[in-house]
């Protein structure tokens, strides 16, 4: 079978007991399933769910003896009806149906597969003068045998990345649903401002009539209003508290289960890489060394990201809180109330939230996918220069949003 050879044996391929002490892998439980279609593809998967490669029986040569010991046949439109592995996993028996088409001349030099990794057609395939029929093939998958301690162990590993990816998945979910749901509730109760100014026939916004009030001046009809009668005490309460319950769950869905997975997720991937450095056992079975680097490289970009949510979460909450502090001192004072309980607000971080986040939402940014972050200049000039120091080689990750960085982490 053309790709499937056991490969050259090292000086390393005799130390079996050494491997055997590396190696973290339990080998009593190595199960390999094969698949065909009628399209005539073969694909190998581990454990039954982690597949490892496939293969086409249009693009094999096949060797029939006892036909011509001379000649190649290929089969044209030929469908896979029943595919048998060995017990020890070194052959492979394929019944299919098709027609059996003899090349005319046999390939020649040194990109020619070897005699042993021609696919063989069995003696029983044709009956009578016909090519067109069942035919059994007889593949050698002899890696499968002599590589099964290194594909056993790259499985393991693999299959924990992917599990753990459906981890990363999920709880991006979560918080996306979580922290569009708050925001939702924050603007159902905000926005109606905009209305009243309307209404009012004033040539003004939300920022101006907040900023107006914090500087000293008088309150507006419509901002009166609104604060007063439509917002209300109980009103701001409900939606501080949503924003507030909305900014746990974030933490608790990172700090208990994304961090940890993208942690962990590096960690597997570095051991793959690892692995991809023992080319002797494992650049046979496809384990290569730049892809595995490449995906350490995303890896840690992910959790960058990731640290980067936490530190613009635990802001943006900050600044929340802080207005909604500030509109709630101001709503009792409009109807006399004590605010003695009420601690007292940051103006100069009012003034940053009504700039930047009353009509904006840097959290749910970082949430969806195909939107370009603004990153200051500074910033990126830091970036570009740590690659110098082994830092990224792609210096705009940071331009990315968390759910694009795992997106592309995914596709490797």
């Amino acid at each position: 079978m053309p790709g499937l050879n056991a490969g050259d044996a090292g000086f390393m391929d005799d130390l079996e007991d050494t491997f055997h002490e590396l190696s973290t892998s339990p080998r009593q439980h190595f199960n390999m399933l094969s698949s065909g279609d009628k399209d005539g593809c073969i694909c190998f998967s581990i454990f039954g769910i982690f597949p490892i490669g496939k293969i086409n029986i249009h693009k094999l040569s096949l060797c029939a003896p006892f036909l011509d010991k001379t000649a190649t046949f290929q089969l044209l439109n030929a469908s896979i009806h029943q595919l048998a592995l060995s017990k020890d996993l070194s052959q492979l028996v394929v019944l299919s149906f098709g027609e059996l088409k003899k090349n005319l001349v046999k390939p020649k030099g040194k990109n020619v597969q070897k005699d042993e990794e021609y696919a063989e057609l069995q003696k029983f395939s044709l009956t009578g003068d016909s090519s067109v029929g069942l035919h059994c093939l007889l593949l050698n998958t002899s890696i499968f045998l002599d590589r099964k301690n290194e594909l056993h162990q790259v499985a393991q590993q693999a299959s924990s990345i992917e599990d753990l990816v459906e981890v990363v998945r999920a709880s991006l979910s979560v918080m996306s649903k979580q922290w569009s749901e708050a925001m939702h509730s924050f603007h159902e109760k905000f926005d109606p401002l905009s209305s009243l100014i309307v209404s009012h026939g004033l040539d003004s916004n939300p920022q101006d009539e907040f900023l107006s009030v914090l500087f000293g001046a008088r309150t507006s009809p419509p901002l009166h209003q609104f604060l007063v009668n439509s917002l209300g005490e109980a009103g701001l309460k409900r939606v501080c508290k949503a924003v507030d319950t909305a900014g746990k769950e974030l933490h608790s869905v990172i700090h208990e289960h994304l961090q940890p997975a993208v942690e962990i997720i590096g960690f597997r991937i570095a051991e793959l890489r690892g692995l991809s450095r023992w080319r002797a056992r494992y650049h046979i079975i496809g384990l290569d060394e730049k892809l595995i680097d490449s995906a350490t490289e995303k890896a840690g970009m992910l959790l960058v990201h990731v640290e980067r949510f936490l530190r613009i979460l635990a802001i943006v909450l900050y600044q929340f809180q802080n207005f909604f502090n500030w509109v709630l001192r101001y709503i009792k004072i409009l109807m006399s109330e004590p605010i003695d309980q009420i601690q007292p607000a940051n103006s100069e971080i009012i003034v940053v939230f009504l700039k930047f986040l009353l009509d904006h939402d840097p959290i749910g940014e970082l949430l969806v996918v195909n939107k370009i972050i603004e990153v200051d200049v500074d910033t990126m000039q830091r970036v570009e220069q740590l690659v110098m120091f082994g830092g990224y080689s792609d210096t705009k990750y940071l331009e990315k949003t968390l759910s694009d960085e795992f997106n592309q982490l995914e596709q490797w």
